[in-house]
């Protein structure tokens, strides 16, 4: 007989039993219903793709270079963060929904938040004191969007919807810029500022966020409250950062190269935790597939292949690149299993059925 875990009901589709190692108990109807949306849209982000769309539409016509210029950076951060998302693979739809969220929703409520402030107390005012507010507030929200969607189980996916949905911001945000800066002659300086010296700007301001989400679904806590103190962090360091801007276009460029230093400290140090972290999960997860194998039926080519990070690379490698996403939602599936292994509080059979019902699709799609 099988070890103790979760099985496909033969008599009930859609239906899970739980073996003890002696009798069959547990009987849960795992099967979800089909979504309305395709699974990389949400009511938040279509009502946004109607506000913003149009936008780029007019700027593609009306200035084509500027409008295209801010994709280079953008593919860079896709890069960064398809990197971190390496250690569990993000379903592809998500990845698409996440950034569509920055690049819509999140413009448009920013947009219209920091375009009355700016009216009411002037660009500066908006831009140090509302803007840092509205955009991160957004963004969070996202993040806990991804929760209410169960794609983030850990810290490293907090980090990358982070990445994600901060990616698409600056996206959309650049564009805007780049527009009226080629309107004004002043094309060229702005894109050095945005397009080369920050670009990683919005991303590491909402990661504070994704840490902290991520931190609490992985202990189980409240995440919109958790999620609090990485958004006051996030507003903090994103309104330092365009105080410097401010001030240096008022002329005070010694100030704002000491406010720059400071970020790029900022930043680098930033990004050794966030890569530690990275490499620290990937340890852990490689321990773990072992200990969880006879649970959740995992077979002896997946404990080999998973437990040994530079085997799964070699392996993914090999495969043709139609494969890739197969292999990667079997990848996906197994993380998840193991972070749920490690989640606190008292056990949730439906939840766990679900899981293991991913693993058992993505087998399939192989």
């Amino acid at each position: 007989m099988p070890g103790p875990g979760w099985y496909p009901d033969p008599w009930a589709p859609g239906a899970w039993r739980w073996w003890d190692g002696r009798v069959w108990t547990g009987h849960v109807q795992a099967a979800a219903r089909a979504p309305r949306l395709p699974a990389w849209l949400s009511p938040p982000v279509l009502v946004g793709a109607v506000l913003v769309v149009p936008m780029l539409a007019v700027a593609l016509v009306a200035e084509p270079l500027a409008t295209l210029l801010p994709l280079p950076s953008f593919l860079v951060l896709l890069a960064v963060f398809v990197w971190f998302d390496r250690l569990e693979p993000e379903p592809r739809a998500e990845r698409i929904h996440a950034v569509l969220w920055g690049a819509t929703i999140t413009i448009a409520v920013a947009g219209f938040g920091n375009g009355l402030a700016a009216i009411i107390g002037g660009p500066a005012f908006a831009t140090v004191l509302v803007a840092p507010v509205t955009e991160e507030v957004m963004k969070g929200l996202g993040i806990l969007y991804a929760v209410r969607r169960r794609t983030i189980d850990s810290v490293t996916d907090g980090v990358v919807y982070a990445g994600w949905i901060g990616a698409g911001f600056a996206l959309v945000e650049n564009v805007e810029y780049f527009v009226f800066a080629s309107a004004e002659g002043a094309l060229v300086p702005v894109l050095i500022a945005r397009g080369v010296l920050s670009p990683f700007a919005h991303p590491l301001f909402t990661v504070w966020i994704g840490i902290a989400v991520g931190r609490a679904v992985v202990r189980g806590r409240n995440p919109a409250a958790a999620a609090l103190p990485g958004l006051a962090l996030a507003i903090l360091l994103h309104g330092l950062w365009n105080l410097a801007t401010v001030v240096a276009t008022g002329g005070g460029v010694g100030w704002a190269l000491v406010l720059a230093a400071g970020f790029v400290g900022l930043f680098s140090g930033t990004a050794i935790v966030l890569v530690a972290g990275r490499l620290r999960g990937r340890d852990e997860f490689a321990r773990a597939v072992p200990a969880v194998a006879a649970r959740y039926g995992l077979t002896p080519e997946e404990v080999l292949v998973f437990s040994d990070w530079r085997r799964t690379l070699a392996l993914r490698r090999s495969l043709p690149t139609r494969a890739r996403p197969a292999f990667d939602a079997r990848h996906a599936a197994i993380a998840r299993l193991v972070a749920w292994q490690r989640r606190p509080g008292p056990p949730d059979p439906v939840g766990e059925a679900r899981l293991v019902a991913s693993l058992w699709e993505a087998r399939g799609r192989t």
